[in-house]
Parts: structure tokens; C-alpha cells; sequence
């Protein structure tokens, strides 16, 4: 026999007789040679065990190989099998061997025989004969191939063999197909089988560069179909290892495989290594093979199954490990605290969670928030079961320890002490095959990669859970801050420094490599120690952990610092003059402060002002007109009657998708302009009573300048309630006559935009709603104002870092334009208020003011600070961060009150406070009891004189003590004689107890 196998791989050759050798193989294997003479069933079976495994020990299988690839053409494939006799008996002879037990020569001899299969006859690359005829032959079911055994040879085999990595791809193709027909008929412990040796092949199969090779649309039977089709000819280059990886992942994603794989997980017996499995293989899809959740088959029916997600996270919450003191820690304790983990450990949870992480982000963007919050009510139609795997009582609970477990692994990222590689472990790793100390290293670096990538998917995870609760709270106050991080604005002072705000400004975790120690950028700085990088990591991808206040003077002090590198100390550096006409400060402004002329906005702006006649107004500008000028200004051109933006049904500002309508192309220019302006509030700490639309903030502070659905809310509410109700409707779709297109009806022309190619032809049904619910909310949201927010969004980053921005979610961010609301507290006002001129707080006319000013209602009081500080919200960090409180003086210097004088009330001059921003001046009015009346309804019109909107000209004597707030000096008393007319002012004169 041995002869014959010899004689058979010789001859090479097809014009060779091999009849002989051949028929003596046939004889000598065949039952009908030895059931005459032996005449027992199992004595025969006995026989036949040890001539086959003799012969597949000397080459059995490669003899088999040669006359394949010798007496066939590479035309042949199995249609050809019945019509070719030879070869049908050469896949005969290629089974026969498989269907033994070999029970009787010893243990591993059937586990040699399928060794020796797959290495002699299923070696890599695949010859067409192989491939379009041994390959299908074998998978036939009537050819009853014993699958499960060779599972069971393949998992016995050396896995871990570098060599095996080079035939993996063909052999994984083999194992795929002909794993289709027999997976049905698989018990539960051959499934797990089946899935360790995916698990064990994906794990070797070449990297993905360019990503899947998934088709696009896996809903159509004819693309499930086409997922089943065989790699076509070498001639066509593609039997390449990466493109038969490509036909693998193919074929792991049809019906049948996944029909399969869910079947066992979703099992009642299932237990935690089908899970544990299962999110394994997805993990090398989407970490190794950079599969997308939505698609894949598999993957994305896993999203959507609240069962198995419940299980997942079931498992990861219960996985425990053994400590130093015998006790048993929960794995995910471990990882919140940032304790180091062993190899065995890590590889046990990180495919777990990074699976659950992936699959409920991936759900999260289908399950609308009405389903989120179980508000099903609002949504007519039947009630359909919720695909939200958790209450929110139980999302309270997993965000938690979501967000510990991102802090515990920014420790691990970056460790107090270098990380060492002990004995212990580098014996763990030589026992599989890890012999040198580079080797090992690239190990430890591979562990650090899958860690980075963990942490990744966590933080997203996380983000989406607290956008939920921006939009709508679900968690109690203070949930998100934590107590393992204590970073403060006095504690992270070299985050302030040039050079490192350099590098915030361009990484984030994970971004440049995994788990550097250092920030090496060319920059000449001080490397960032270990605790500052945590601070970085921390306040790049979860803020929200750190108090709002302290992020707020983190911000102010990245400001302040980059401030006093472009501004200096001196007030009269090199800055920016311009002037400007009241009458026309935005198109004055969008002139003269575009980028081409002032490129640099961070400098100090001068500004000098021009009145309705085209006269100076006098006044020397010490900050307080360039505030001015900067409220009006934004007030201008946030205006909706400008046209640049639009107003939601609550006020809320957002771009308007028909700018470009009113201004033509240049309308991006305008939105650049406006985020220039916007920023340099910021940047100068001012704040502008400007309520913007969540989404639109939401879009200025993302990485992508696109949001989701989710937000259309916040947009028209009447559209989202539109698309839910289409997305429970129970009825005909298409009844309701809808196509894949949008009407635009801006300034009374209608315009039909279509959602897709042809959207006009495309009906909706029932089979692509969803498709069209997105559509619709993505071009309202996202594709009618594109250009407008990326225009908006670019100039607000060239004056203020979208990096420091983006510590805030979008309410925060409004409460860093606007201010919050909150009460004023006048105990705070009182305490940062500063007198001048022979004014104290001690002194009668003060104490008498404060008095009058405390029995106002939180309306007047918003409206005197408005006055004095052209914001009615105060300071967020309070007055003594802020703008300060009330600055009292006079208006020659701060000359001391003269004999005679009476008290005096406070009043404004425009001319001081653009000197000094905030200033009231004493009036000469009694301050009585009696006076409160006359302070309260000047109160009501306070506004600064010259300033679009200011109240209407009083009548003599009506309204006087209005008019002395708003109102003041006169002819020589060197100031700027601000009474519109001799009339009004002899009007005051008449007024008890008031001279002028």
C-alpha cells in the first residue's frame, strides 16, 4: 500500500497510467475485500482502521492531491461529478478514510487522519479543482462529511502554530462551507464547537485594511444569496489571502450562519461560555476586521435583541476574579479602580463589554426618546414591546458603572510606574507559544491597543447615555460627577501653559497611538505628568465627571492664559481700531472685521463711534463701548429679522436654510462673521442674552457637525411626532401617498428636494420607512444647514478652541453664552461692589439705595443689572469672578460731596461707562422712602442713551425719574449733555428735591 501511495504522488504527470496503483488503493479499502474471509462486521471495520490510517500515514492524501490536480482539468466543478467517473472516485476515496472512528490504532489517530486531510489535501492557496469540486462535493449533504469530528480535529490541532496562520483563510473557507449544510443537524455542544473554531480562525485570518467586504444592502435575497458564492477564478486575481478573508466574512454573514449562531445563544440553556464566545468572534469582526454593526447580520441582530443584551451585561457584572487574599472581586470593581489586570482576566471582559458597548450604542440610535422614557402614550396606534433592554432605574445603576469603568481604565492608560513584566507572566505567555522578550512586549502593547479600544466604545456609550440626559434628566442631580476625580482649575496650571494647550487643542485618548506616557509634539514644554495626563484624558473625554464650575474656571484660565499671550499686559498694545456707525454696526462690522482685514480677533478691539448724524460720540473707549458695541452687534445679526437665523416655536435661535436666498453665495461669509463674534464674547468673558436651539449647540460641539434624529425635537416638534407616528403606524403606508422627498416653503416658493436618487419615484412602504424617517430628520437637521453651521462653527473655533468648548454639553454651553438663570443674589452684589469718591457702604445714600433695591421684584432687579453690566444674568462664578458689582463715582474724578450737597441717587453716564465699563454715578436726587417709586419705574426703561431701542422721549415732568436714570448732566457740567431737549430738561428741574 505504501508502494502505491509512493507510485500515485509520482506520477505528476496526466499522460501516466495510474490504473493499477489506483485499483489496488480501491481494493485494499474496500469492505467487499474483507467481509468474505473475516466475515465479522467489526473485525472488518478493525482491518479497514488500520490499513487506512496506514496509508494516510504515508501519504494517502497527497497521492490523492497529485491525481486531482494531474487527471483533472481546471474547468471541472460538481455538476461534472456524474459525468466524470474519475471523478467521483477520487472524492470517494478523499471521504473514505473520514468516516472511520480509528478506535483501534490509539488515541489521536483519528485526529492524525484529519490532520493529514487538511494539510495534504485542503493546502493553501486552493487550486480551482479543489474549490469548484472538492470543496462543494464535500459539503453535500448526501456526502454525510463527519463535520463535528472534525471540529474536534481542528480544536486538537496546533492553533497557535505561526505556520497554521498561512493556510487559515482557505481552510476557514472549507470549514464555512461546509459548515452550511450541517449546522442544523449540530447538537448544542457542536455549536460551541463551531464556535470556538470561528473564534480560533478569525483570530488568524488576515487584517481587514480597507474594512468589511460586507455587502451594503444584506436585506435582499438576492444579496444573501450572493453572500454564498465561491471566490471566482485565480486568473482574476482574486484567490489572494485577503480576498478569500473578504469571501469568508461573506459567507459568516449569511442567513444560515446567523440563523445558526443566534439560535444557540438565544437558548434558555445557554450558558456563559456561548456568551462568552459569541463576543469573542464579534469582537474580532469589529476590532480585528472592522465590521460595522449595522452591517452585519449577526451584529445587528444582536443590537436589537433586549434579551441578549440584558444577559451580556448580566455576565459582565458578575464575572469575578480570585485576589492575592483569597477573596473573589467583582472584574468590573477591578477595572474601576484601575487596578491591573491579568491576561487571562482582561481577555475574559474586554470582548464582553465592548461587545455590549457596541451593540446598545448601535440600539440607542433606533430607540426614540418617547420609547427611551416608556412615554409609548404619545404615539398613536397599538402599543408595540419596547426595545429598550432596561428600565431607567437600571440605566441609573449602568451608567455608573460605565463611567467608573472609563476612569479606571484612563488609570490603566496611564500608570503611576512604568509597567514591568514579572516571571509569572512571562512564563503565562511562553506556555502558549510567546518565547522572546519582544515578542512578549508586542503582547503587553496588543493588551494596551485592546484597552485603548475598549475605551473608545465605553466613552461613546456614555456620551449618548448623558445626551439622553441633557434632553430629558433621568438621573438624579450631581449622577455624572465623580468622586475618584478631583481636578481643580488651581491644580492643573500646566495644562495652561502654551505648549500643552497646543496639544490639547489636537488629541484625544486613543488618537496618536495608545497609551503614551509623554505628549512629544515639538514643542519646547515640559512633559505633562502622569496625574496632568489623566487630568487631559479626562477633560477631553469626560468632563461632565468635574463640576460645571470648575470647569468654567478651567476655561477662563485657558482664556485668561492665551490672553495675556496675544494681548499683553498693556492696555494700549498693538490692537484693532475701527469705527463704526451706529446706525450700520453689523454691515460696518462684517466689513471691517472680516478675516481678511483683522485676521486675528483675539487682540484687543478699540472701537470708536459714530451717531446718526455722522458725528463722534465723545468718550475715550477703556472697554466698556467695545462691549456696547459687541452686545448690539450680536443682537443685530442674531436677530431673526436679519435673516441669518431662525427662530424654533419656543424662541430658540438656529441657522436659516434660506440665507442663501437672501444674500446669495457669500451667505457662509456672514455665518463665519457671526461665530468670529460669538467667540470673541466668549473669548473677552461677556455674556449676551442669546438662546440658541439644542441641536444647533449639540452641532457645534460635536467632532461630527451632523446629530441625530433624537434632536428633531427640539426642532419642530410637530415633523417628529409626524415620523414617530409613521414609525408605529399599523395601516398601509403607502395608502398615505408619501415619496422620498421634502417640500421647501421659504419666502412663498416651494421647492422639492429629493431625500435620495430618484426620491420622487420611490413610494414609502412599510419595507423603508425607517429609511425615510432618517432621511427626513437628517436633512432637517443636518443637510438644509450644512454649510451654515460648518461656516458658524469655524469661526468660533478661530477665536475660542472647539477642544475647550466641548468640556460643556450644549445647556451648559448656553449657560456660558448667556449666564443661568438663577436668582441675583445681592448679598453677593453688595460684597464685590466698589465705592469711590467719598462713597462707602456705610454711607446713607448706599445704605438707602441697597434698601430700595432689595424690595425689588427679580424682574427689576435683572433689569438694573442688564443696565450696568448689558447682561441681566449674573456672572456665572459669581460678581467676584464676573464683572464685579456696582462701581460707584462721580463724574468730575470722584470729587468729595461738597456742604450743602443733599444725597445723591445713582445714575449713569455714558461717557464714564465707556471709560470704565459698569460705573453709576450719584445723582443729585434726596434719597427717601418716598423715592422708590420714582427708582422702580426707572428701572423699568433703563437702557443706555444712543442705543437702539431706548425709551421713547418723555414729557415734561412724566416719567422724570426715569429719565434721570437714563438720562444725566447738564450744560457745564462737562460731561456729554445726553437730555434730548431743553424741554425735558427743565422738566427735571421742576421735580422736588432734584437739582441739576
Amino acid at each position: 500500500m505504501s508502494l502505491c501511495c509512493g507510485l500515485l504522488q509520482s506520477h505528476s504527470d496526466d499522460s501516466s497510467n495510474v490504473a493499477v496503483p489506483l485499483r489496488m488503493l480501491e481494493v485494499f479499502s474496500s469492505e467487499k475485500t474483507y467481509l468474505p474471509v473475516v466475515r465479522d462486521p467489526g473485525a472488518v471495520v478493525w482491518v479497514l482502521e488500520q490499513v487506512l490510517h496506514y496509508m494516510v500515514q504515508h501519504g494517502y492524501y497527497r497521492a490523492l492531491s497529485v491525481l486531482i490536480h494531474s487527471k483533472l482539468p481546471p474547468s471541472v466543478d460538481y455538476s461534472d461529478l456524474v459525468r466524470v467517473p474519475i471523478a467521483k472516485t477520487l472524492v470517494e476515496n478523499v471521504l473514505k478514510p473520514l468516516h472511520f472512528t480509528y478506535g483501534s490504532c490509539g488515541e489521536g489517530a483519528r485526529q492524525r487522519v484529519f490532520a493529514a486531510f487538511a494539510e495534504e489535501l485542503l493546502a493553501a492557496p486552493f487550486s480551482e479543482q479543489i474549490l469548484q469540486l472538492v470543496v462543494p462535493a464535500l459539503a453535500d449533504a448526501q456526502a454525510a462529511f463527519p463535520f463535528e469530528p472534525f471540529l474536534d480535529a481542528l480544536l486538537s490541532l496546533r492553533g497557535g502554530a505561526p505556520e497554521s496562520c498561512v493556510s487559515a483563510p482557505w481552510l476557514f473557507y472549507f470549514v464555512l462551507t461546509v459548515g452550511e449544510s450541517h449546522l442544523g443537524a449540530l447538537s448544542e455542544e457542536g455549536l460551541l464547537r463551531y464556535l470556538r473554531v470561528l473564534q480560533a480562525f478569525l483570530c488568524r485570518l488576515p487584517l481587514s485594511p480597507g474594512g468589511p467586504g460586507c455587502q451594503d444592502a444584506s436585506d435582499s435575497e438576492e444579496e444573501s444569496e450572493e453572500a454564498d458564492r465561491r471566490p471566482s477564478s485565480p486568473e482574476s486575481g482574486r484567490l489572494s489571502a485577503p480576498r478569500v478573508t473578504e469571501e469568508c466574512l461573506r459567507k459568516l454573514d449569511s442567513k444560515r450562519q446567523t440563523n445558526a449562531l443566534l439560535g444557540l445563544v438565544w437558548r434558555d440553556s445557554a450558558g456563559e461560555e456561548a456568551f462568552t464566545l459569541m463576543a469573542s468572534i464579534c469582537h474580532a469582526l469589529m476590532v480585528r476586521h472592522r465590521m460595522m454593526v449595522p452591517k452585519v447580520r449577526l451584529l445587528y441582530s444582536l443590537a436589537f435583541n433586549a434579551r441578549f443584551l440584558r444577559h451580556l451585561w448580566f455576565l459582565i457584572s458578575s464575572m469575578t476574579t480570585r485576589m492575592i487574599t483569597g477573596s473573589m472581586v467583582p472584574l468590573l470593581q477591578v477595572m474601576s479602580r484601575g487596578s491591573p489586570m491579568s491576561f487571562e482576566d482582561s481577555g475574559r471582559i474586554i470582548p464582553l463589554f465592548y461587545l455590549f458597548s457596541s451593540l446598545f450604542s448601535h440600539s440607542l440610535i433606533s430607540i426614540h426618546d418617547n420609547e427611551f422614557f416608556g412615554d409609548l402614550t404619545e404615539v398613536a396606534g397599538p402599543r408595540r414591546p419596547s426595545m429598550m433592554p432596561f428600565s431607567l432605574e437600571e440605566l441609573v445603576v449602568l451608567s455608573r458603572c460605565l463611567r467608573d469603568a472609563c476612569l479606571g481604565i484612563i488609570k490603566l492608560a496611564y500608570p503611576d510606574t512604568k509597567p514591568e513584566v514579572r516571571e509569572g507572566y512571562s512564563l503565562a505567555f511562553q506556555s502558549v507559544g510567546v518565547a522572546t522578550s519582544q515578542e512578549l512586549q508586542q503582547c503587553v502593547q496588543l493588551q494596551q491597543k485592546r484597552w485603548v479600544q475598549l475605551f473608545k466604545v465605553i466613552t461613546n456609550l456614555v456620551k449618548m447615555l448623558k445626551s439622553r440626559d441633557t434632553r430629558r434628566s433621568f438621573c438624579p442631580p450631581d449622577h455624572w460627577l465623580s468622586e475618584q476625580e478631583d481636578i481643580r482649575a488651581d491644580k492643573v496650571t500646566q495644562l495652561y501653559v502654551p505648549a500643552s494647550r497646543h496639544v490639547w487643542r489636537f488629541r484625544r485618548m486613543g488618537r496618536i497611538g495608545p497609551l503614551q506616557s509623554t505628549l512629544d509634539v515639538g514643542l519646547e514644554s515640559p512633559p505633562l505628568s502622569v496625574s496632568e495626563e489623566r487630568q487631559l484624558a479626562v477633560l477631553t473625554e469626560l468632563p461632565f465627571v468635574v463640576p460645571f464650575e470648575e470647569r468654567v474656571k478651567i476655561f477662563q484660565r485657558l482664556i485668561y492664559a492665551d490672553k495675556q499671550e496675544v494681548q499683553g499686559d498693556g492696555p494700549f498694545l498693538d490692537g484693532i481700531n475701527v469705527t463704526i456707525r451706529r446706525n450700520y454696526i453689523y454691515e460696518d462690522a462684517y466689513d471691517k472685521l472680516s478675516p481678511e482685514n483683522e485676521p486675528d480677533l483675539k487682540k484687543r478691539i478699540r472701537v470708536h463711534l459714530l451717531n446718526a448724524h455722522g458725528l463722534d460720540e465723545a468718550g475715550i473707549d477703556g472697554g466698556g463701548i467695545f462691549r456696547e458695541f459687541l452686545n448690539e452687534l450680536l443682537k443685530s445679526g442674531f436677530n431673526p429679522n436679519q435673516g441669518f437665523f431662525k427662530t424654533t416655536n419656543e424662541g430658540l435661535l438656529y441657522p436659516n436654510p434660506a440665507a442663501r436666498m437672501l444674500v446669495g453665495d457669500s451667505f457662509a461669509r456672514h455665518y463665519y462673521f457671526l461665530g468670529r463674534m460669538l467667540g470673541k464674547a466668549l473669548y473677552e468673558n461677556m455674556l449676551v442674552e442669546l438662546p440658541f436651539a439644542g441641536f444647533f449647540l449639540s452641532k457645534l460641539l460635536g467632532t461630527s457637525a451632523d446629530v441625530d434624529i433624537h434632536h428633531l425635537a427640539s426642532l419642530d416638534p410637530e415633523v417628529y411626532r409626524n415620523l414617530l407616528f409613521l414609525k408605529s403606524y399599523e395601516g398601509d403606508v403607502e395608502e398615505l401617498g408619501l415619496n422620498f422627498t421634502v417640500v421647501n416653503n421659504d419666502l412663498g416658493e416651494a421647492q422639492v428636494v429629493e431625500l435620495k436618487s430618484g426620491g420622487k419615484d420611490i413610494p414609502v412602504s412599510s419595507a423603508n420607512r425607517i429609511a425615510y424617517i432618517h432621511l427626513v430628520a437628517d436633512y432637517r437637521l443636518n443637510r438644509q444647514i450644512r454649510q451654515h453651521c460648518l461656516a458658524f462653527r469655524q469661526g468660533l473655533a478661530n477665536v475660542v478652541s472647539l477642544e475647550w468648548l466641548r468640556m460643556f454639553d450644549q445647556q451648559e454651553i448656553q449657560v456660558l453664552i448667556s449666564g443661568a438663570q438663577v436668582p441675583i443674589c445681592l448679598e453677593d452684589l453688595k460684597s464685590f461692589t466698589n465705592y469711590s469718591g467719598g462713597y462707602s457702604a456705610d454711607h446713607p445714600v448706599i445704605q438707602a439705595f441697597w434698601r430700595v433695591v432689595e424690595g425689588f421684584t427679580d424682574e427689576e432687579k435683572r433689569k438694573l443689572l442688564k443696565f450696568v453690566t448689558s447682561c441681566s444674568r449674573p456672572p456665572l462664578l459669581g460678581f467676584k469672578v464676573g464683572a464685579g458689582g456696582l462701581p460707584w463715582g462721580h463724574p468730575d474724578g470722584g470729587r468729595p460731596l461738597s456742604r450743602g450737597q443733599g444725597p445723591r441717587l445713582p445714575r449713569w453716564d455714558v461717557a464714564v461707562r465707556r471709560a470704565a465699563p459698569g460705573l453709576l454715578l450719584p445723582g443729585e436726587v434726596a434719597l427717601t422712602s418716598k423715592e422708590r417709586p420714582r427708582l422702580t419705574v426707572g428701572v423699568q426703561g433703563l437702557r443706555p442713551a444712543g442705543v437702539p431701542g431706548a425709551p421713547p422721549r418723555p414729557s415734561p415732568g412724566e416719567g422724570a425719574a426715569l429719565t434721570v436714570l437714563t438720562r444725566v448732566a447738564s450744560p457745564g457740567s462737562g460731561l456729554i449733555p445726553l437730555l434730548e431737549s431743553e424741554e425735558t430738561a427743565q422738566g427735571l428741574r421742576r421735580l422736588p428735591c432734584l437739582r441739576l
